[in-house]
């Protein structure tokens, strides 16, 4: 027999699982927004990598291809991997393979995650700031000419800076840099 109650449990249910995924953008970007050149990172900053770290960990990341390629590919350990080509033929251990980024969100969200963390490059980080929620950058307070990869620049019309933090230079980081963080304003 089935009861309005039944009915009720039944729907909330359903309306849990229709509900939006929360899409950020995590990044490290110099002052002219370059963050990569022939697939490598420009600098190497520690507690940048202990911020992405604590920012992704235990979270699906999505990114491209080369991306992976760049991490040596290799899945990143404690987070779900997916991996985003227009390649229907390409494999790896550990990871999730998607052609489409309703894919990538369909896969986290079956997964029971209700935030997608997005790690580029910068191909699928143009493919997704227009849908994103918050943007995670370090910004490197440097002008690197000779990149060749450039994560879009950030409009400051539909986001806001909600938190910064800025480190100075030292003996383990080249670069001044400052943790922030972006939230998408209201007005969709």
């Amino acid at each position: 027999m089935f009861l309005y109650s039944d009915f009720e449990i039944l729907y909330s249910d359903f309306i849990l699982n229709i509900c939006v995924m929360i899409k950020s953008l995590v990044v490290a970007a110099s002052t002219n927004n370059a963050i990569g050149k022939k697939n490598e990172l420009l600098w190497t900053l520690p507690n940048d990598m202990r911020f992405f770290k604590n920012v992704t960990w235990a979270m699906p990341v999505l990114m491209g291809r080369k991306t992976f390629e760049a991490l040596g590919n290799k899945p990143l350990n404690g987070r779900l991997n997916i991996v985003l080509t227009s390649s229907k033929f390409f494999k790896a251990e550990g990871i999730v393979v998607v052609n489409n980024l309703r894919d990538a969100e369909f896969f986290a969200q079956e997964n029971d995650y209700k935030e997608l963390m997005i790690i580029g490059g910068a191909h699928v980080y143009q493919q997704t700031i227009d849908d994103a929620d918050n943007i995670y950058i370090t910004r490197v307070h440097h002008v690197f000419e000779d990149a060749d990869a450039f994560f879009p620049a950030i409009d400051e019309k539909k986001f806001k800076l909600v938190l910064n933090e800025d480190h100075f230079a030292d003996d383990k980081h080249a670069y001044d840099y400052s943790f922030q963080l972006w939230k998408r304003k209201q007005n969709r």
